[in-house]
């Protein structure tokens, strides 16, 4: 069953991968870069000090940067412990792939995929009150996480599983600031 499932994660992300052309891989490896998401990132910096004000927004701020390290180091301690190849480094299926990037790291769960929801669903939580369109972010982990299958260094259940990890701990997360914040500025 296992093998049946890890065969069929394979065979989409050949699929999806070979879906890409020259003409947009330009694109995509911008779009992998969290350089280029600066802008956004500043844009939603923004709108926290715009909403809560300089001391506790200053402080919202500080917990997101707590978010995407502890978000970084749990993923990288998933990917040491489970060790699963990326797809540019299967020799079942390295060959079938358009990969433009090469990482060695492991590929299980993907980082992108889990901290961007992470970061992604805690702003909405933030903000929903304040900014209707702020679920329009929502985009970005989606966006950002299939640039990974795009340039075939991930699996499609790596993503998935990166989503679904993201979304709970952006949940937890949330209950866990509240929590806090009521404490420290009420």
């Amino acid at each position: 069953m296992l093998k049946d499932i890890i065969q069929i994660d394979k065979n989409l992300l050949v699929f999806l991968n070979n879906l890409g052309s020259e003409q947009w891989d330009p694109f995509w490896l911008v779009i992998t870069n969290q350089l280029y998401w600066s802008p956004l990132f500043l844009f939603i910096f923004y709108l926290v000090l715009k909403s809560f004000g300089w001391k506790r927004g200053g402080f919202v701020i500080l917990a997101m940067i707590v978010l995407v390290v502890f978000s970084d180091q749990f993923t990288n301690f998933i990917k040491n412990t489970v060790q699963r190849l990326r797809p540019n480094n299967d020799p079942e299926i390295k060959h079938l792939l358009r990969t433009l990037i090469n990482p060695q790291s492991y590929s299980f769960m993907s980082g992108h995929a889990t901290t961007s929801t992470f970061f992604a669903v805690f702003v909405v939580l933030l903000l929903k009150d304040t900014y209707k369109y702020i679920y329009f972010i929502l985009l970005f982990p989606l966006i950002f996480a299939y640039s990974r299958l795009y340039l075939g260094v991930h699996f499609p259940i790596d993503i998935c599983v990166g989503i679904l990890i993201g979304t709970i701990l952006a949940n937890l997360y949330y209950k866990g600031f509240k929590k806090v914040d009521k404490k420290l500025f009420t």
